[in-house]
């Protein structure tokens, strides 16, 4: 890390000034609640809620915390604290290069959080050097984020972030071939569908809140698509638009149609059971990712650190000729949580909740921090965890205890 990016997290430490109080913002809790407090209430329900009763919204973080690290001890571990380059991880068979096993989850409307949005998140994943994946449902077009990502690089050229596109696939199958071409055409390197909403979730809050984007914003992805109707008052026109253009006959022949129009990898969110893995990987995706969309979908599924080693185990056994990557979201607050994904046999893990509340409180330097602090949280745990090298299938460390069901 640069003195000067040191300097500015620093600085900024001491921020989300409010009539009541002035806080040290040291991890990712305290950025939470400083963005509560700062967000509008709409808008921060909008980010923070889940499906139905919250259930599995709980459980994402409280099951990280059931699992048990085993530190190992006398492991020489000292070049961790010289090499910044210890932590990293290639992914997409050496097509990505990260810092560490951290990228951005695609999350949407990021202008909710920050006036330039999406623009900043780039910036942050340029000098954290990681992924960012952009959604789909961004309120800032795709061409305007691959240009603010590249200017970012040529200002930190030694960064090897890259962005990757988040895709539903619509009914309306040549406005999607455009979306993907868009995608491509702008720089991004790899795809990421969505495999788990053939509808939204049930999310309570939203129409508690007649959750609605306020007029200077509008999904500007999608705006073509018909979305104008979604942007009235009405609470549900936006799961009306989605239940109207997300096509719901989806099956795993569709990866091909995708591969038609696109030579970029393929990943698919949403996996949660190890059938449906095998299937994935049948299908010739490149990578899956572990996740129940952050709960916002169904409510009292499995939590995606649960269900992560079955999945790796039926990878895994299908002897692929190729690797196909591994990746979880959900749940993900901490350095140990992070160790205990790869632990479990993960490639890395996504972030997102934690991303949107570091833009709400400063920008693209608020992500950087979030960034920051996991990395440091995390490469203290691997060292105090005795690790000489990230846990892989290769080098496999009993480090973690999965706690017995007590069903």
């Amino acid at each position: 890390m640069s003195k000067k990016i040191a300097t500015d997290i620093i600085l900024s430490q001491v921020n989300t000034n409010n009539s009541q109080s002035s806080r040290i913002l040291m991890n990712i809790e305290d950025y939470h609640q400083a963005a509560k407090e700062k967000l509008p209430k709409m808008a921060y329900d909008y980010y923070r809620s889940g499906a139905d009763d919250e259930i599995t919204l709980q459980e994402n973080t409280a099951a990280f915390r059931r699992i048990k690290l085993r530190p190992r001890v006398f492991v020489d571990v000292s070049h961790h604290s010289t090499d910044s380059n210890s932590c990293s991880v290639s992914l997409l068979n050496g097509q990505t290069t990260c810092s560490f096993p951290v990228l951005i989850a695609p999350t949407a409307m990021h202008r909710l959080a920050d006036d330039r949005g999406e623009l900043s998140t780039a910036r942050a994943a340029v000098r954290a050097n990681t992924v960012m994946i952009l959604s789909t449902l961004s309120t800032t077009r795709i061409e305007d984020v691959a240009h603010e990502h590249q200017q970012a690089l040529k200002e930190y050229p030694t960064s090897t972030s890259q962005l990757w596109f988040q895709l539903y696939i619509l009914k309306d199958r040549e406005f999607t071939k455009r979306l993907v071409q868009r995608a491509e055409n702008a720089g991004f390197r790899a795809l990421v569908l969505t495999v788990d909403a053939s509808r939204f979730g049930n999310r309570e809050a939203d129409h508690r809140n007649g959750f609605r984007l306020p007029d200077n914003m509008q999904l500007e992805n999608l705006y073509d698509a018909g979305l104008k109707e979604a942007q009235s008052d009405h609470v549900s026109a936006l799961s009306d638009y989605v239940a109207k253009s997300l096509d719901a006959s989806l099956t795993w022949s569709d990866i091909k149609w995708l591969r038609q129009i696109s030579r970029l990898p393929i990943i698919v969110k949403g996996i949660m059971t190890g059938e449906d893995a095998q299937l994935a990987v049948q299908a010739g995706v490149d990578g899956i990712v572990v996740s129940n969309h952050g709960a916002r979908q169904i409510d009292t599924t499995y939590t995606t650190i649960e269900v992560l080693p079955e999945i790796v185990a039926a990878v895994r056994g299908m002897h692929n000729k190729k690797k196909v990557d591994i990746y979880i979201d959900g749940g993900i607050r901490r350095g140990t949580d992070v160790l205990k994904a790869i632990a479990l046999g993960a490639d890395a893990v996504l972030i997102g909740r934690p991303v949107l509340w570091g833009l709400a409180v400063g920008g693209c330097q608020g992500v950087v921090n979030i960034l920051e602090i996991l990395k440091r949280e995390f490469k203290l745990t691997v060292m105090l965890c005795g690790c000489a090298s990230l846990p892989n299938s290769n080098t496999p460390l009993s480090i973690v205890q999965i706690p017995k069901s007590k069903l």
